[in-house]
């Protein structure tokens, strides 16, 4: 019997081989992109944290400013080593 391979036979591998690299490379184009919109939604995320703590110290230190009896400085320097020490173990928990 003869091994010989029809046209047709020939064309079928060779679509065949086409469609099996186009969906190896769609799945792997697709891996990449998910992982790049994760990255991107954790960075969004993380700045969007940052903003929110900026705007609740910034809201504390004008509340103490304007509250009666303030002592000056004290509470500022207090308060920005406060929050920037929150914002280190909250970035901490977030990457680990």
């Amino acid at each position: 019997m003869s091994d010989h391979l029809s046209k047709s036979e020939i064309r079928k591998d060779a679509v065949q081989g086409t469609v099996e690299a186009a969906a190896s490379t769609v799945g792997q184009v697709t891996t990449i992109l998910t992982g790049a919109v994760r990255d991107l939604a954790v960075a969004l995320g993380g700045f969007a944290t940052e903003v929110f703590e900026i705007r609740d110290s910034a809201r504390k230190a004008s509340r103490e400013h304007e509250a009666p009896g303030h002592g000056g400085q004290e509470g500022q320097d207090g308060q920005d080593a406060q929050a920037s020490s929150s914002r280190d173990s909250r970035r901490g928990a977030r990457s680990r």
